[in-house]
């Protein structure tokens, strides 16, 4: 039995991530752990509220607000709790009071598949996607991602991105380990090549060898440009039930500054379920 983790902010409870959690833990017949980081850092509430209308900070009204805080993330506990009783699943919860980044990466490290809406922050102010706490997670995480966006959708096809990096390798390998419910769906591999080169795909003969063990009823893609540009473009114009499997951040520190990754961009300039996988 797998174990897959679903990362949760009980502040600001992201149903679509639990669905989707559930989905794959039925799929799988896997045992499902919401993991609630409840970051001692992190608030629903600024400074300013802390003040009266005399311009004070009291004791009093710093423990309204933490008990407010304290009744959201209780209520967040119970409501999934409930939905996964309701789903008939093997489940459990952990609740993780320190450093909300380091507690996730800790637990990853016990997890096959770690689910996340692509969103997520933890953080009061507003950050485009991916915030610095999913870039910090996809760099460091133990195990494979699923990104998750808003709203949940059946996944109905899989895409696999290939470069012939051993990182995209290694995510379709993963990927089949852990999801292998999803092999009956259409598969499609896609990779894009300069407009200098030809048609065929990098590695032919043994990445299609290792895909007749893996996934032989797939389709190839073959794209010429830019590879952010044309993968971008073709999966807008797939269903948006389409997921993307990849394989990220295997640079290092600097270089992912400089050159974002593909996942970076897939979150950017799209909305579709992302499974993430790296080789480091």
């Amino acid at each position: 039995m797998k174990k897959i983790i679903v990362v949760l902010d009980g502040l600001r409870f992201r149903q679509n991530a639990v669905d989707y959690a559930i989905a794959v833990t039925k799929s799988e017949k896997s045992h499902l752990v919401g993991v609630f980081l409840e970051d001692f850092t992190y608030r629903s509430y600024g400074f300013y509220e802390l003040v009266d209308e005399a311009g004070k900070v009291t004791d009093q009204r710093i423990t309204a607000l933490s008990e407010h805080d304290k009744n959201l993330r209780d209520n967040a506990v119970a409501r999934f709790e409930e939905i996964c009783q309701r789903a008939g699943l093997n489940y459990s919860i952990h609740r993780n009071k320190n450093i909300a980044i380091e507690e996730l990466l800790h637990e990853s490290i016990y997890a096959d598949l770690l689910v996340i809406d692509a969103h997520e922050s933890f953080t009061r102010s507003q950050e485009e996607a991916p915030s610095r706490f999913i870039r910090h997670l996809l760099a460091d995480a133990a195990c494979p991602v699923l990104m998750v966006p808003d709203p949940y959708q059946p996944i109905g096809k899989i895409a696999l991105l290939f470069d012939s990096s051993p990182a995209s390798v290694q995510a379709v390998r993963m990927f089949d380990y852990l999801l292998p419910g999803m092999k009956q769906l259409p598969i499609e591999v896609i990779t894009v090549k300069s407009a200098a080169e030809d048609f065929h795909l990098p590695d032919g003969k043994l990445m299609k060898e290792f895909m007749k063990r893996h996934f032989p009823d797939a389709h190839y893609n073959v794209l010429k440009g830019i590879p952010e540009d044309e993968i971008v473009q073709l999966v807008n114009e797939m269903n948006s039930n389409t997921l993307i499997v990849l394989g990220a951040y295997a640079r290092s520190g600097i270089s992912r500054w400089l050159r974002p990754s593909m996942a970076d961009i897939l979150v950017e300039g799209t909305s579709v379920p992302l499974f993430i996988a790296h080789s480091k």
